[in-house]
């Protein structure tokens, strides 16, 4: 389903970018992806904003909270508790980063770090339940675990959210499907050593695109740096960028709609 009015416990939801340069971000997706920001007018809202694609709230965006905080898209998994899921963060290993905290009548976030090392956040759904439009052109369609200990996450995000690992081996190192119930929700893969020396655990977001080469080449026009040249693989062709301000993300083009 593509457009979507409420999400499952432990499906991820929603993702949003921090940006040292929230207008050059916006601008960037706006020319990419045709998203219009629409940016909260509350100065509680700490110069949070929302990308809205075909009259659908797609993404957020807002500037880097923390001293020292790379660029980064955030991605956030549904739950019907923060407060009880940081509880299992804490026994399955994990650590709270920022303790689950109302945000106005949207809903309640909270942010973690597994035991493998990745960050992740949570939303528990107020009148925001996360992103109205997935798995089309302009959208996010995946959220896939690049870790250095896929056994530690195995077993923290297994806790914690009750997902299965799904193990597949494929051209001589296995990608694992994390599954709700036998839904596939989300991927893992080991992180190879291409990635620089130091680079941590993290999860990675996906973007459907209608073009994969004219989106790169826009993109690479604009500022990007190409850190995966298009390639094939199973959902479709796709490559992997650093946007202007720093963040990485990907970009795919599927060969049918999820």
């Amino acid at each position: 389903m593509s457009v979507r009015s409420s999400y499952e416990a432990g499906v991820p939801c929603w993702v949003d970018l921090s940006s040292p340069d929230v207008q050059a971000s916006v601008t960037f997706y706006g020319e990419i992806f045709g998203w219009r920001a629409e940016m909260a007018d509350d100065p509680a809202a700490g110069g949070y904003g929302q990308f809205v694609h075909n009259g659908k709230k797609v993404a957020g965006v807002g500037p880097i909270m923390g001293e020292g905080m790379p660029p980064v898209w955030n991605v956030y998994v549904a739950t019907d508790d923060a407060a009880a899921t940081a509880d299992r963060v804490k026994n399955a290993g994990g650590s709270v980063v920022i303790e689950p905290m109302r945000v106005f009548d949207e809903g309640t976030m909270a942010v973690f770090q597994g035991g493998d090392g990745s960050f992740f956040s949570v939303w528990q759904a107020g009148n925001h339940q996360g992103a109205e439009l997935v798995n089309e052109p302009g959208s996010f369609c995946w959220n896939e675990l690049v870790t250095r200990d896929p056994q530690a996450a195995a077993r923290f995000y297994t806790t914690v959210f009750g997902w299965t690992p799904k193990p597949t081996e494929m051209d001589g190192m296995t990608y694992t499907e994390w599954l709700a119930g036998d839904k596939s929700i989300a991927g893992m893969i080991e992180m190879s050593p291409n990635y620089p020396e130091g680079t941590p655990s993290h999860w990675a977001t996906y973007f459907a695109v209608a073009d994969l080469d004219a989106t790169m080449a826009k993109a690479q026009s604009l500022g990007a740096t190409i850190l995966i040249e298009s390639m094939d693989s199973p959902p479709g062709r796709f490559g992997m960028i650093l946007d202007p301000q720093g963040a990485a993300l990907s970009l795919i083009q599927l060969t049918e709609t999820a």
